[in-house]
């Protein structure tokens, strides 16, 4: 991996050729006194950084403060990141919004936190650092405000800001059932041999049907993991989730190594809804991580989706309480399509099967409905039914029975065991 101009990424480039000191932010990089001095004169400036030091900032506040704290995404915001890392690197006086206590805990992660170590795991591990401004950065992502990740770390050779433009989350329960698991392959196999990027949190159940799915179809797919990229979890996926990284992609907010926790699964949510232009849910109990994900998907004004299921089963009355809401209802690829893709995407009319009555001319249907379902009728009675003349009745009778509907039996016609068949669609009386 190779960070700007070539260099290799998590290293500071040398541009000058004078004396050399320790850079005061990151104290383990050496860099030149004069490159130290343009950075911090551009920074007060309100010109642009380096941008080796910015990724170098922006991954040593990513092991410091968790995904989704918006008490320091807003001092990203206001400060910049090369005045946050200094404030946590050097300590002192807290920054507002945060109690004593949280802050000597952050500055406590701040001592601990080695950016040129984490950029060189990440590098070994195949993962590059995408950060906000960089071409590879999907816009979408700054819906979140300053919940915005610091940056997203990536295993796999796509460019996610382009995979992201087409995406489709498919999300669901851990424990699914194999309707679930049958529902969710089978929808990300459509989306992927459609064109659409398939994207998941790389769990058992769902998510898990729904990467190999879209694998299996030949498509793209991406995890989006809550914990660091270079340690796949569920263990059990690690082969799963190594080959997304092969063909597919890799993605997390976390730093190399870092485990997941509850709280993290809950936040790393929030990145699936807004990298991807609607989530669907398979399958969900009313507590689910999933909803979550459809909630986020929600207010950030993507499309909700969700595949109804058995009434009676708890792991859909999550996804049902979506569709009492403003959820929509989904039952195959093209649907979902006609929602997330272009104008004009648009599924085939749904209409029953085609029955061979269904064929016949209207008044000559009519007259064999004016026929009774036992026993006979005269033509007369099957013209007063058919609201017709018993001369035209008798030439219907007779079409019928030319193409064997009906049957005549002295002065009566009854129907044949074909049209009481071909009348009821195959299916008895109920």
């Amino acid at each position: 991996m190779s960070g700007d101009g070539g260099q290799p990424a998590g290293t500071v480039p040398n541009r000058d050729a004078g004396p050399t000191g320790s850079d005061p932010l990151f104290p383990d990089a050496a860099v030149s006194l004069g490159d130290r001095e343009r950075a911090e004169g551009a920074a007060a400036a309100g010109g642009e950084v380096p941008r080796d030091r910015e990724l170098q900032a922006r991954v040593f506040l990513a092991r410091v403060l968790e995904p989704g704290d918006e008490t320091g995404g807003r001092w990203v915001r206001e400060r910049g990141v090369l005045e946050v890392a200094r404030r946590l690197r050097e300590g002192g006086r807290a920054l507002p919004g945060v109690s004593e206590k949280r802050w000597a805990g952050l500055c406590a992660r701040a001592g601990r936190a080695d950016p040129r170590r984490d950029l060189a795991v990440a590098r070994s591990a195949g993962a590059r650092f995408v950060v906000p401004g960089t071409a590879e950065w999907p816009g979408q992502l700054d819906d979140l405000g300053d919940a915005r990740p610091l940056g997203l770390w990536v295993r796999g050779g796509p460019s996610l800001r382009m995979w992201a433009l087409r995406s489709v989350a498919v999300v669901g329960a851990r424990a699914c059932t194999e309707y679930g698991a049958h529902m969710a392959a089978t929808l990300a196999a459509g989306l992927a041999e459609r064109g659409w990027v398939v994207v998941s949190g790389g769990a058992y159940g769902i998510d898990g049907a729904a990467h190999r799915g879209a694998l299996g179809a030949g498509g793209a797919t991406a995890a989006v993991l809550a914990c660091g990229v270079d340690r796949p979890y569920p263990p059990g996926h690690t082969a799963l989730i190594n080959r997304i990284a092969e063909q597919g992609l890799v993605v997390g907010e976390l730093p190399p190594g870092d485990h997941p926790t509850p709280s993290r699964f809950i936040l790393r949510n929030r990145v699936i809804a807004a990298l991807t232009r609607g989530t669907v849910v398979v399958e969900a109990a009313y507590r689910s991580g999933s909803l979550v994900t459809a909630r986020a998907a929600r207010r950030l004004g993507r499309h909700v989706m969700g595949v109804p299921g058995p009434a009676t089963s708890a792991l859909s009355a999550g996804v049902h309480e979506l569709l009492r809401g403003d959820a929509v209802l989904v039952g195959d690829t093209a649907e979902v399509v006609e929602l997330v893709g272009d104008m004009g995407e648009l599924p085939p009319e749904r209409r029953g099967p085609v029955l061979p009555t269904d064929l016949l001319e209207p008044r000559t249907r009519h007259a064999l409905a004016g026929l009774p379902g036992r026993g006979t009728a005269t033509a007369a009675e099957v013209a007063q039914q058919a609201q017709t003349t018993e001369d035209d009745a008798i030439a219907r009778l007779y079409e019928l029975r030319a193409l064997g509907y009906v049957e005549r039996h002295g002065d009566g016609w009854k129907l044949t065991r074909q049209a009481m068949i071909s009348v009821r669609g195959g299916r008895g009386p109920c």
